[in-house]
């Protein structure tokens, strides 16, 4: 439990991270009119994304990472497969969930707070009150 509490400490917050630039970037992508206009910027996020946060996100361990795709459901109500296929297409997401499938992911992953993420749940919801 100390293990997964750490686990969950550590990418909590690339998790909140995730929810809160997905919802500014859905609300600019909403006011550009085209489509190449819209793939600019999403490039030109992804760039920044990857300047900023790249070396981090490719130091998390294999149960991190796990976790991370379960918190990244949690706070955008959307599996990172379903992310990538409304920003990116369909055949991109393929690409991503296959590769992610080489190396035990699942980008389908969904967030089951009442199930068998419940322990999870249990230590974000600490985290959020602050107890931990």
């Amino acid at each position: 439990m100390a293990e997964k509490y750490g686990n969950i400490k550590k990418v909590y917050p690339y998790a909140r991270l995730a929810g809160e630039k997905l919802r500014a970037y859905k609300l600019v992508l909403d006011t550009i009119p085209t489509q190449k206009g819209r793939k600019s910027y999403i490039k030109k996020a992804e760039k920044e994304l990857e300047k900023q946060f790249g070396d981090e996100i490719k130091d998390l361990t294999y149960s991190q990472g796990k976790i991370l795709i379960k918190l990244i459901y949690r706070e955008t109500g959307n599996s990172t497969f379903d992310i990538v296929k409304e920003l990116r297409g369909g055949f991109t997401a393929f690409i991503w969930q296959t590769l992610a499938t080489i190396f035990g992911y699942d980008l389908k992953t969904h967030y089951d707070p009442g199930g068998s993420d419940q322990a999870i749940e249990q230590i974000v919801l600490m985290i959020e009150a602050g107890a931990i």
